[in-house]
């Protein structure tokens, strides 16, 4: 039997300790969406409410099908930053017309929805999910441009988000907008751009430069009617495809639109059906994995909290035992499993993974990278068995695998541990991260550590006396620095994962995922590059 049977004690103190532990970073986690949520703030969303207008998150549930699911992407962007909490943008990927579609829909509560740095990451990673996974677009927009004081950081990349929406036409993948009030400048060249377009009449106003810009620039006087309105994009310039009477109207013609593109998944639909729930209750998820890394667990007992039937097919289960390779369905989608179970990555590990890919390819199954990992074993003994040309032969087999990747870090994520579990850096589809997670090169105590080492080892070379003093609060700081930087709400918020989830969602997350990889084609590689021998 390839079941995996459950040993947690849901009673016993070690699981509710830790259960405790995940339940109070889920209420911080919980606090900071609602104040992502808050728009710009009471006042603004009172004016705009005043106006007749819907906010960016209704609008988005007035699209999709009745009581489908929306997977938000980057929900804590901007996170430790200046920048508005969730980058005054909401993207993410649900189902319009039965069809999966990756939506934008910018926040004019917040600066008017201009564009500052991190709105402008948050969209250009929404269109690389709709562009690697083969997904029609919908862009919600209503925004003044760039945020004009900060040009200087939005200038270039912005170019790089035009320049992702028109390659997404030319692919063939649709793109829709629906111009919800003022677009100006940068967000007038979204509708400029796109395949589709929908308008508000007496509500849309798109033009490079508004009457006053025009006014300085050449001394026409001119109204936002005549120079960007939606009755004149619809009869005059033609920028307007349909013409619609309010929101909800905009958001029937946009449904469709969708519902007229005759859109046909390219990848396979579930292969295994009737899918079978896990055995092993998905609630467990939020008791198994400790807030604190050096705590171990057991990564079989998450595996079983995911799969279809808790039914996991082991490759390998006596070799290279710090990883666990296998097969098992998500939702129905065949996938392979890569997880670590011990953290430490050796040689066996590195050659059990880099042959459980390669068959993976084989097999065009999509992949499931499940991280706690310290890294790759250093030390002498390690180094003379080939422990860097064994950990390059998988990470070769990452970088030339063109199976469909998902990356869940589960625990820690260190040093080329990650790049060897196919960490953001090999583009995996999608990566999500637990409240626990932690990402750095290694752990704050290691690397203040070695930086102590290395400034101890430089003053015995001059001859000089080592100041103690200064070596406790140099690795205080830096160990200090170090844990900041790797919390999973940091990495969230450079953008590093596609969102935190609860543990208790994960299933569901994936199985999202999985059905949006499926939009395109699900093949494995023909080659790789040269392994090391």
């Amino acid at each position: 039997m390839t079941v995996i049977r459950t040993k947690v004690d849901r009673a016993a103190a070690d699981f509710q300790r830790k259960r405790t532990g995940m339940m109070e970073l889920l209420d911080q986690l919980d606090a900071l969406l609602e104040q992502s949520r808050a728009g710009g703030g009471e006042s603004k969303v009172a004016r705009h409410r005043k106006r007749g207008k819907l906010l960016p998150r209704e609008r988005i549930e007035q699209l999709l099908d009745r009581d489908s699911a929306f997977l938000e992407l980057s929900p804590f962007a901007a996170y430790g930053t200046d920048y508005e909490l969730g980058a005054s943008v909401v993207t993410g990927i649900g189902v319009v017309e039965g069809v999966e579609c990756v939506i934008i829909a910018t926040d004019p509560t917040i600066r008017g929805g201009t564009i500052n740095p991190f709105t402008g990451k948050r969209s250009t990673r929404a269109l690389e999910v709709a562009e690697t996974n083969r997904m029609p677009l919908v862009w919600m927009v209503e925004s003044g441009g760039a945020d004009l004081p900060k040009q200087a950081e939005i200038f270039i990349p912005g170019g790089d988000t035009f320049r992702r929406l028109t390659s997404l036409s030319r692919q063939g993948i649709p793109t829709v907008s629906i111009v919800f009030g003022n677009s100006t400048a940068g967000g007038a060249y979204i509708p400029g751009m796109c395949d589709w377009n929908v308008f508000i009449q007496e509500r849309s106003k798109v033009f490079l430069g508004g009457p006053p810009l025009v006014k300085m620039a050449t001394g026409e006087e001119s109204d936002d009617e005549s120079l960007g309105g939606a009755d004149m994009h619809a009869r005059t310039s033609g920028l307007a495809d349909y013409l619609a009477a309010d929101e909800p109207d905009a958001l029937r013609l946009g449904r469709q639109v969708v519902r007229r593109l005759n859109w046909r998944k390219a990848g396979p639909g579930p292969s295994r059906l009737p899918v079978r729930e896990p055995l092993a209750p998905i609630d467990d998820l939020a008791g198994i994995a400790s807030i604190d890394l050096k705590e171990p667990f057991d990564m079989r007992e998450v595996i079983a909290r995911i799969l279809d039937g808790s039914d996991y097919d082991e490759f390998k289960p006596l070799y290279g035992t710090s990883l666990t390779t296998g097969w098992g369905a998500i939702h129905g989608f065949p996938v392979g499993i890569i997880a670590n179970t011990q953290g430490i990555l050796f040689s066996e590990e590195a050659q059990k993974g880099t042959q459980f890919i390669q068959l993976t390819n084989r097999m065009d199954v999509p992949l499931l990278f499940i991280h706690n990992v310290t890294g790759f074993m250093v030390g002498k003994e390690y180094e003379q068995k080939g422990i860097i040309k064994h950990g390059a032969q998988m990470i070769n087999a990452v970088t030339n695998s063109t199976v469909p990747h998902l990356a869940l870090i589960a625990g820690g994520s260190y040093g080329a541990g990650n790049y060897g579990m196919s960490g953001r850096a090999y583009n995996p589809r999608f990566v999500f991260a637990w409240p626990n997670a932690k990402l750095a090169v290694m752990g704050p105590q290691q690397l203040a550590g070695v930086l102590s080492i290395v400034a101890r080892a430089a003053a015995e070379a001059k001859g000089k006396p080592y100041d103690e003093d200064f070596d406790a609060a140099m690795r205080k700081a830096v160990e200090e620095q170090i844990e900041r930087e790797s919390l999973a709400l940091a990495n969230s918020g450079l953008l590093y994962d596609d969102g935190i989830i609860d543990p208790r969602d994960t299933r569901t997350a994936l199985g999202l995922a999985l059905s949006a990889v499926h939009s395109g084609t699900v093949e494995g590689a023909d080659g790789y590059g040269v392994f090391r021998m």
